[in-house]
């Protein structure tokens, strides 16, 4: 492996690293325990609306909103609305506003998200530009370039950066097998999750490749409003910590469910929609007062 002497590789993982692709074994158990689930759940359909262009570009600003929002970069809506329509970055958050600047230009962008791929070196590619785009005001996070530390959330330390592109290599064969464009969003967000490969933006750009598998196939995005964190965080370490895959496949659907049923139409009005589904939240505050995100058609609490 080590390329010190000749000799015969047998296991998988040692051919993996002798050929300078080695790969995370415990990380491929769970891909394969998340597709072995989809391929045996039956799952719907849900075609996106037709909508105008001022609807989409409505939606794609509070995808790019509640992405950031979930990771902790908080603004406000209207401090938001300014960044993205109006151009106006504030002062002492330069940052952040270019985070969620970034974050809106590709998931608003249809080219952009019409890219998908069918083959491990284009998805390194595919998921570097979008990377090098969202984090291009922070070089201190190596927009574009994979990892060279380890990273970890809590006590869950991800994917190591030798194995990186190995594993996403290995992990992308179990989605190129997924038959529905609902099945492979899901598995394509639990594998860039899974693996961190970045070293910040990588929840950003796991919900952003998720949801291009649904724009390609014209089916509705997910969304993970503010209230909605806890749900999404819970089922994603259900997976990686238990290999349950059952509540993140649920609760990917539902927020699927609610994007379906929430008029995107203008900034305003949709702002208002949101709020009676108690899509702002704080989730903290929400477990506390037992609120839960529910659909525009239910009756409020």
């Amino acid at each position: 492996m080590l390329e010190t002497r000749e000799g015969r590789l047998a296991s998988k993982r040692a051919k993996a690293r002798g050929a300078g692709t080695p790969f995370d074994p415990e990380r491929l158990k769970l891909f394969e325990s998340l597709h072995i689930e989809l391929r045996s759940t039956a799952q719907f359909s849900r075609p996106a609306e037709q909508r105008t262009a001022a609807a989409r570009s409505v939606l794609a600003f509070y995808e790019a909103y509640f992405s950031n929002f979930i990771e902790g970069t908080e603004f406000k809506v209207n401090e938001a609305t300014d960044i993205v329509f109006n151009n106006v970055i504030p002062r002492d958050r330069p940052e952040d506003a270019h985070d969620v600047l970034g974050t809106w230009q590709i998931v608003s962008d249809p080219v952009e998200m019409a890219k998908t791929t069918r083959d491990p070196a284009t998805l390194l590619s595919l998921m570097q530009s979008r990377h090098a785009l969202l984090m291009s005001a922070r070089p201190d996070k190596q927009p574009g370039r994979f990892k060279t530390e380890a990273n970890r959330a809590g006590a869950t330390l991800f994917v190591a950066p030798d194995q990186v592109q190995g594993t996403l290599a290995r992990g992308f064969e179990y989605c190129d097998s997924l038959d529905t464009p609902f099945a492979r969003a899901v598995f394509m967000m639990f594998l860039v999750s899974e693996v961190h490969p970045f070293v910040d933006g990588n929840g950003r750009i796991a919900r952003i490749m998720m949801n291009a598998e649904l724009v390609t196939a014209g089916e509705e995005r997910i969304i993970i409003p503010t209230v909605y964190r806890s749900n999404y965080l819970t089922a994603l370490k259900a997976m990686s910590q238990s290999s349950q895959p059952t509540p993140i496949i649920r609760t990917l659907d539902f927020a699927r469910k609610w994007v379906a049923a929430v008029p995107w139409t203008d900034l305003e009005s949709t702002r208002r929609v949101l709020e009676g589904c108690h899509a702002f939240v704080d989730p903290t505050e929400a477990d506390d007062r037992g609120i839960r995100l529910r659909l525009p058609t239910q009756t409020p609490e």
